[in-house]
Parts: C-alpha cells; sequence; structure tokens
C-alpha cells in the first residue's frame, strides 16, 4: 500500500484508510442487499462488494465517506478487486483528511491558467477571443478545480484543465504542421468544448451527474452559454455559430454523443486533438499501474483492451 491501492497485487492482504467514491445498492440473486463500492486514493481506484448491507451500512459507506477497510487483493472479471474481510467510517482521531486521498493533476493550477491565459492571448480574432476570455473568467474556479469526467480520462482534481492544456499544446503542434487550419478557432474551441461539464458535474470530489447534466448534457449547456455570451457582449457574426458548431461537433458522431458530426477543418481536428488526449490519459495511466511484462486492467472505454508494458520500457 505504499504506492497506493492500485498497486496491490492479486493475493496482497491490504488494511488502510480508502475515500468511497461511489456506492450503489443492489439486490443478490438470494434476495439480500449488497453495495458495490468504489474506493479510492491518490493511486486511483478499486472495487468491494459489501454483502448483506444494512441499512446502517448505507448510510455509514455513501459517497465522499472515508473508511478504514482491512481486505485482500483477487482478479475479477479482468480487474483487481478488493474482498472485504472489516470496514469502518473513519473518526477524528484516526487523523486523515479528503485531501489525503484525491488524484490531482500533475501540474500546478497556476501553471495552467498561465498558459490558457497565453493562448487567449494569442487569439487575433477580437470576437472569437472575447468569447472565449468572458466564459472562462464566468466559471474559472470551477473549471481549474473540476475533474473532465467521472470515470475513463481525467476523472481527478484539476483533470478539466490539465486535458484542456494538453489539448491545447498539441493543437499548437498540429497547426504548425497544418498552417491551412485557423488557431483561433481550434484554440476556442478546446477551451470551449468540455466547460460545460462544471454545470454537468456536481464537483471536484466524488464527481456524479447533476440533474441539468442528466437531462441537458454539457455539450448543449455550453451551445447555450456561448450564445448567451455573444448577445451580452454584443457580438453578431459567423463567429459565434463556429464556436457552437465546434462544441456540438465535438464527440464526432451522433452515436458518441455529438448532435452534429464535424462540417469545417477545426472541428474535424478537434474532436481528433479530444480523442487523441483523452486515450492517451486512459493508455499512460493504466501503463503506470503495472510493471514490464505485464498486462494491464481492460481499459472498458478502449474496446474493452488490455495493454501490453514491453519489458524494455522504463
Amino acid at each position: 500500500m505504499i504506492n497506493g491501492i492500485t498497486h496491490c497485487n492479486v493475493g496482497d492482504q491490504v488494511e488502510a484508510f480508502l475515500l468511497i467514491k461511489s456506492s450503489v445498492k443492489g439486490v443478490a440473486s438470494n434476495g439480500k442487499p449488497f453495495l458495490t463500492l468504489i474506493f479510492q486514493d491518490k493511486s486511483g481506484e478499486i472495487e468491494a462488494k459489501l454483502w448483506d448491507a444494512t441499512p446502517d451500512d448505507e448510510t455509514n459507506y455513501c459517497a465522499e465517506t472515508i473508511v478504514k477497510v482491512q481486505g485482500d487483493i483477487h482478479h475479477y472479471r479482468g480487474r483487481n478487486q478488493l474482498k472485504l474481510r472489516a470496514i469502518r467510517p473513519a473518526n477524528e482521531m484516526d487523523g486523515v483528511k479528503h485531501h489525503d486521498f484525491l488524484e490531482k493533476a500533475p501540474v500546478t493550477i497556476d501553471a495552467m491558467q498561465e498558459k490558457v491565459t497565453q493562448y487567449i492571448f494569442e487569439m487575433k480574432n477580437p470576437n472569437i477571443q472575447r468569447i472565449t476570455r468572458f466564459l472562462l473568467k464566468k466559471y474559472q474556479p470551477a473549471f481549474f478545480e473540476y475533474p473532465a469526467a467521472t470515470k475513463n480520462h481525467h476523472e481527478f482534481i484539476s483533470g478539466l484543465a490539465y486535458h484542456v492544456v494538453s489539448m491545447l499544446d498539441l493543437s499548437k503542434a498540429i497547426a504548425t504542421l497544418y498552417p491551412s487550419l485557423d488557431r483561433d478557432l481550434l484554440y476556442a474551441g478546446v477551451i470551449l468544448h468540455d466547460l460545460g461539464k462544471v454545470i454537468e458535474l456536481s464537483g471536484p470530489v466524488a464527481a456524479s451527474y447533476t440533474v441539468e447534466g442528466n437531462l441537458i448534457g454539457h455539450i448543449s449547456i455550453m451551445v447555450n452559454e456561448i450564445g448567451k455570451a455573444a448577445e451580452k457582449l454584443e457580438i453578431e457574426g459567423e463567429e459565434v455559430v463556429i464556436l457552437q458548431h465546434l462544441v456540438l461537433s465535438h464527440h464526432g458522431k451522433a452515436e458518441w454523443g455529438s448532435p452534429k458530426p464535424p462540417m469545417i477543418k477545426e472541428a474535424e481536428m478537434l474532436h481528433y486533438i479530444d480523442n487523441l488526449d483523452a486515450k492517451m490519459n486512459m493508455m499512460d495511466r493504466a501503463l503506470g499501474k503495472v510493471k514490464p511484462g505485464e498486462f494491464t486492467e481492460r481499459i472498458f472505454a478502449l474496446d474493452n483492451r488490455s495493454f501490453y508494458k514491453p519489458t524494455f520500457h522504463n
């Protein structure tokens, strides 16, 4: 447990404090209730089942609760799972805090703020620059604290901003190779494409979907926000519709959640850049948990594939 729960091997015995990321009630085949618990620490997360759960268990072991657990690491359906032997809520005497268990972006908020500000400063189109700056300022504290998702990629503190900063650097490199791309549109699309997640998600800790997130979603939320920003700033012009299109189409296809497919070059590139950064993050984090010569757990969002870490890798 020195390096965290995700670095434990099958057969390891665990005694540790962990944070409950989520708690979902189910009913077993024998008719008895159980809880599916997702525990997390700074290394990542692991699933466990609490069988024969009582109403008190549902109250004591809800999301955002710190607990002390004892158990063993098992392998189940391609993933490690914690088989619980004992569990109890943490108390003040234990001296543990929520931030002890939260994975964070590997870059400081100050550094990310500086980089995003610089990219906005480089924009030459005043309408695109003003809308982007206005919306970032409106949601700035949340933008630099929220995760980019509840699972799969960048699901850690400041993950949203880290995802955006990585995409901005990718955009700059790609625009250098393909100078016909409009950098202003590409940078604005990167900054705005997931900004609606500060409304879609509940917050930086144990993120879940809000009512707006479930009923409307971050894409529609941000399309509306761009329209409202343009109205407030008294900006009229094609740039507003193009920015809305970038957000609408960044998932690429209807079956992936995009109301429209990309229909301008920059929208197509935004989709690829978003996809590339998300997939690299998933693979890097999974491969970081295994030794050379081993396979990762199956990654559901990557067609349920396992990835091999070559023995000559560092």
